[in-house]
């Protein structure tokens, strides 16, 4: 008689899940996504507030990320659900209209989002665990406004989209080392 084989179930990820957000997850977020994905110790998903689904980036995105050295090969548009925030540790924003939307749409996730400007500038590096560092922002007291957009490209020439990503990769390098 043969022994029937063990059923694993997969281990839970325990990794923080950072959601990179933008609006129609084409261009700002899918960048900031790829600059933060080779970064094992965390998970990254990407979304849009008003995402037109399963959508490739554009050429110039492709072309301006490629430039800056990114890639996110088979990207695919996708709206922000609801799970994503329930499970998002931390929801950066690529604007203050980002920010509103959340706290509109999304509330329970308002304390776990800001922009990625204010993020770089602000988010603290310490032992203490990304979680908390985050809770102890108090980011649904901060308002949006204040905190500053990174520029859509959409609409904008090769130069913007270029200047965005160039942007992004900046702020992302600061973000990345302080998310650790």
């Amino acid at each position: 008689m043969s022994e029937a084989p063990s059923l694993r179930l997969p281990e839970a990820d325990d990794r923080p899940l950072v959601v990179m957000l933008c609006t129609g997850n084409a261009a700002r977020s899918v960048m900031a996504g790829a600059a933060l994905s080779a970064e094992r110790r965390l998970r990254v998903v990407t979304a849009g507030t008003h995402a037109v689904e399963h959508q490739p980036m554009s050429i110039r995105t492709r072309a301006a990320m490629t430039e800056v050295g990114l890639a996110a090969p088979g990207h695919r548009s996708r709206q922000l659900t609801p799970g994503d925030v329930d499970a998002a540790t931390l929801i950066v924003a690529m604007a203050a209209e980002h920010v509103h939307y959340i706290r509109r749409r999304h509330p329970s996730g308002a304390a776990r989002t800001a922009t990625l400007p204010w993020l770089a500038a602000n988010l603290p590096v310490g032992p203490e665990p990304l979680g908390r560092r985050i809770a102890a922002l108090r980011l649904d007291q901060i308002d949006p406004d204040q905190q500053g957009d990174v520029e859509d490209p959409a609409g904008g020439d090769d130069e913007q989209y270029l200047a965005c990503a160039r942007q992004i990769v900046d702020l992302m390098t600061v973000l990345g080392a302080r998310l650790l």
